[in-house]
């Protein structure tokens, strides 16, 4: 049997301190901890893809709960039934002792563990969608406040209008005006629509 350990944060800001200090705990040689920072709304990770493959019948696999292994529920069942069933490894939820394959392989055991998999993995994928939900509310409620999102739009410099006279005159090429303006061609082009437009109202 050979112990793995598996350790997963949604994005590379976010610490995975708790989840390595359990896997030396249980003294996990780190070459045998596989680590992603990716989200767990799917399976398609490249640590855990390279973890999968290196499994073998009677391996032993840690994570610290269940959320760390994904939060979308039906994913997780699928992950669950092709790493304990098809690929006959042992999973052990740090976190859910009940959750431990090694333990209770009779029915009893087998059905409390699928029950409490199904909740957990459930909890997962509710509160993944209540992240979603608070950052969508979070975003509204920034625009109604008039924060603005993605690039900053570049302001052309107050004697745009000059420049651009210049420039239709033949007097000044547009290279001349990218210099003095810091913009790049399209932005130039996009601010002389915007500038037009205003001239005309």
């Amino acid at each position: 049997m050979t112990t793995y350990g598996y350790v997963r944060v949604s994005s590379s800001d976010q610490n995975d301190d708790r989840q390595m200090l359990a896997m030396r705990e249980l003294e996990i040689p780190p070459p045998r901890i596989f680590t992603d920072k990716q989200s767990g709304k799917d399976f398609d990770r490249p640590a855990y893809k390279s973890l999968v493959q290196k499994l073998r019948p009677g391996d032993l696999l840690y994570i610290k709960s269940i959320d760390r292994l994904g939060r979308n529920y039906e994913e997780i069942q699928n992950q669950w039934r092709l790493l304990t069933k098809e690929k006959n490894v042992d999973i052990a939820v740090i976190d859910m002792p009940i959750l431990d394959t090694r333990n209770g392989k009779d029915l009893v055991g087998t059905f409390l563990a699928d029950v409490v998999l199904q909740i957990l993995s459930f909890v997962a994928q509710n509160e993944r969608e209540n992240i979603k939900k608070r950052q969508m509310e979070g975003i509204a409620a920034a625009r109604v406040r008039g924060v603005r999102f993605g690039r900053s739009i570049k302001k052309p410099p107050e004697n745009f209008g000059n420049l651009v006279k210049q420039w239709e005159r033949g007097q000044l090429p547009v290279a001349d005006i990218l210099k003095q303006t810091d913009l790049k061609l399209a932005t130039f082009y996009r601010r002389l629509r915007d500038y037009r437009i205003a001239k005309n109202k």
